[in-house]
């Protein structure tokens, strides 16, 4: 396909996946049972940290996980005491266990309290350029109090090689709009032209099978290139893209 086919190709494929019946079997369903904001943006990012593996444990647990929030992740945020992280002790999904969810908690609360929230440390006055160095300096501030050694893994650095997959996709969730009812649009401050690609097996054995990225590992060089040719279809929304990979590759194996 020559650049105006692959354009169109995609262009269907986003406009086929990118529809609420994809949150029928997405992690993306659990910030959608939220209303308020900081609800939603909490919820997104411990689904997020856990979005690898199975689909159906990502819901199950990150469901679990809000159970343990009772409901209300922003009010437990806030509110919560060191006694009350004990609860969490318990939650394991794959390698991300209870002693990482409660310094994630702490964490939070630390965000929340004393740094304004999420969004705060994401949202940049650059109009231009890539969040990789924010999604760097994130991870910087959400491991600068004591921490577990072990944790720090469940959040990836861009600047140290990682694609930061994960990280990646909470962005999409929170930046790009939600005119098709899938992502929030909640962060305003960030240009969807900003974000790159959530760089996993299935997008990028696809990406490879369209010539749009060559490099063999789903590393930050191979983020770099994907990114590079996804904006050369579409430099205002390039991400949109990542509905189009995903689906070809997940529920039409491509």
């Amino acid at each position: 396909m020559n650049q105006k086919e692959l354009s169109e190709f995609l262009d269907a494929k986003v406009r086929q996946y990118e529809h609420p019946r994809f949150l029928e079997s997405d992690p993306l369903q659990i910030p959608h049972r939220f209303a308020k904001k900081e609800d939603i943006e909490i919820s997104a990012f411990l689904t997020a940290t856990i979005a690898w593996g199975n689909r159906k444990s990502i819901i199950n647990n990150a469901t679990r996980m809000m159970e343990l929030l009772d409901g209300a992740p922003h009010d437990f945020v806030r509110n919560h005491q060191e006694k009350d992280r004990k609860r969490l002790l318990p939650f394991v999904h794959r390698t991300f266990n209870g002693e990482d969810l409660m310094f994630f908690l702490k964490s939070l609360q630390h965000i929340y309290k004393n740094l304004e929230g999420l969004e705060t440390l994401f949202t940049t006055d650059e109009k231009n350029g890539s969040m990789q160095p924010r999604i760097a300096h994130f991870k910087e501030v959400f491991f600068s109090l004591p921490h577990p050694l072990r944790t720090t893994k469940h959040v990836s650095d861009p600047l140290r090689g990682s694609a930061a997959k994960r990280i990646n996709m909470f962005l999409r969730w929170m930046v790009r709009d939600n005119a098709k009812q899938v992502d929030f649009g909640l962060w305003k401050g960030i240009s969807p032209s900003q974000l790159s690609c959530p760089l996993d097996v299935h997008s990028g054995n696809v990406a490879r099978k369209l010539r749009l990225l060559r490099r063999k590992q789903n590393d930050a060089k191979a983020l770099i290139e994907l990114d590079r040719n996804l904006r050369k279809l579409d430099p205002l929304d390039p991400v949109k893209y990542d509905f189009a990979l995903f689906g070809l590759g997940v529920f039409e194996k491509f």
